[in-house]
């Protein structure tokens, strides 16, 4: 299976793979700058050239990145829907630069204006910075929320529509985050729980739009809405949760990435890892 972690890029792009390699990751996630900030640096010949050099040194195994969380395309607001697209674009183009295959987003939030209006300016704004960045290679993976305030993509249906309402729906799949998931109200706990849950969302996506894993558990019981990450075992989904989806045939060449707490020993993304490592039923 491809298990790892979110790191930093402290140092330059290319420094993520060798923090990766310390707790022995075979899937890694990124931000491509400071996240904070809407000024976006650009990409120098010789960051992309040591990116991957290290990528290959690595091996061939699968790195997303995330976008700036200051990203809202939803927003009704004019002036930052269009800071958005400009920093979302700006986004793909370094991830084609880099070889990255998926740029990992939320997908917004209404502000007030209401679930169908937040999905509608979402679609057009998304389409149209696809076609403005003018990328082919990048395939953008709408993560699953929470719920929190007036954040779209925490039901299925809504992941569902912005989907079909795409014209690039070729180049749209889903990140699946576990915690998120299970704050929204979708229950993993139980074998057969977590068989519900995935048909469902089967049913309403298919499950061939998932690109990308989360794994995270959550500090908050089940559909409380709240985006609280917990290591792995010790929060409220626990260990059979995600048992169930380390054994999981149809996930086993998906990329899947830790984003819980830790320091800078990294000594906590090596116990989680250990831990999911563990619920691995050989074969």
């Amino acid at each position: 299976m491809y298990l790892g972690s979110h790191m930093s890029i402290a140092g330059g792009l290319h420094k993520a793979f060798a923090r990766i390699r310390a707790v022995d990751g075979t899937a890694l996630q990124i931000f491509t700058r400071n996240q904070r900030q809407w000024k976006i640096p650009p990409l120098e010949e010789r960051d992309i050239a040591l990116f991957r050099e290290e990528w290959r040194a690595w091996g061939d195994y699968p790195v997303a990145a995330h976008d700036s969380y200051l990203i809202n395309l939803a927003s009704p607001k004019e002036d930052a829907a269009a800071k958005s697209s400009a920093a979302f674009a700006e986004e793909l183009r370094r991830c084609e630069a880099l070889g990255v295959s998926w740029l990992v987003t939320h997908p917004g939030s209404h502000l007030g204006a209401g679930v169908e209006a937040g999905i509608e300016r979402y679609v057009q704004r998304l389409d149209r910075t696809i076609e403005a960045s003018d990328t082919e290679n990048v395939t953008v993976l709408l993560e699953t929320t929470a719920g929190q305030g007036t954040n779209l993509g925490s039901r299925f249906e809504e992941l569902g529509e912005m989907i079909r309402a795409s014209r690039h729906r070729d180049r749209l799949g889903v990140c699946y985050d576990t915690c998120h998931t299970f704050a929204a109200g979708y229950d993993i706990r139980t074998p057969e729980a977590y068989a519900a849950t995935f048909a469902e969302f089967d049913r309403i996506v298919g499950l061939e739009r998932i690109r990308f894993f989360h794994l995270n558990d959550s500090k908050t019981e089940l559909g409380e809405r709240k985006d609280r990450h917990e290591h792995i075992g010790q929060g409220a989904i626990g260990l059979e949760g995600f048992r169930s989806l380390m054994n999981d045939p149809r996930f086993r060449e998906v990329g899947m990435s830790l984003e819980t707490d830790k320091e800078e020993d990294l000594e906590d993304d090596r116990r989680n890892l250990a831990v999911l490592r563990g619920l691995v039923q050989n074969d």
